[in-house]
């Protein structure tokens, strides 16, 4: 089975196309215009081992909010395309990832339930022309389109390190819940549904 999809969103804020491969290598190609957000992204393929190409034209004259929240929305969109049914992954998976001072504890089901809670203890206003304030806002819309529920709490004292320890812990769990589990037939649910 192929688990990958490509989404793509044009709207008048921005145009946004993702594609995802679940069973890649890590491999990326993220150019939205936001810096720090290209690294996140990057990032997150490269430890969850998923393949990862994105591409944003955003109204940064604005500011980067709509750019962050619509390619989290499309990339939520496209991990949860690719996950399809659903059917024989192993749905929950969790990690604990330190950088430096900080400490990034992830939680997550991607099995169909969308809800976010993050806490992040982000304290500037930006890391260059990434507003802190759209972390957890990007998470929360990935969660939203992916069909996912995400905790994630992340600590420290530098920003930069809180906000990567914590998209490293997301793509660690997030590798775990998206492996195939040998052992399950269909739908890994009591309800046998999403």
């Amino acid at each position: 089975m192929t688990r990958i999809a490509t989404i793509e969103r044009t709207t008048l804020e921005t145009n946004v196309s993702v594609t995802v491969n679940l069973d890649g290598a890590g491999l990326s190609t993220v150019v939205t215009g936001v810096g720090f957000l290209d690294h996140l992204l990057t990032s997150l393929a490269h430890h969850s081992l998923i393949d990862l190409t994105v591409s944003c034209a955003g109204d940064l004259h604005i500011d980067d909010h709509h750019t962050v929240e619509d390619t989290m929305l499309v990339l939520g969109e496209a991990l949860g395309s690719a996950l399809g049914d659903r059917a024989g992954i192993s749905r929950f998976g969790n990690a604990t990832v330190p950088m430096d001072e900080a400490l990034g504890s992830c939680a997550i089901d991607v099995g169909g339930r969308p809800y976010a809670l993050i806490e992040a203890s982000l304290v500037g206003p930006s890391i260059g022309n990434f507003s802190t304030q759209n972390f957890a806002h990007g998470l929360e819309a990935l969660a939203r389109t992916g069909g996912f529920t995400l905790h994630l709490t992340a600590t420290g004292h530098n920003d930069h390190h809180v906000a990567e320890a914590g998209i490293k812990a997301v793509a660690r769990a997030l590798r775990m819940a998206v492996a195939a589990d040998s052992r399950r037939a269909g739908i890994p649910s009591t309800k046998g549904t999403t």
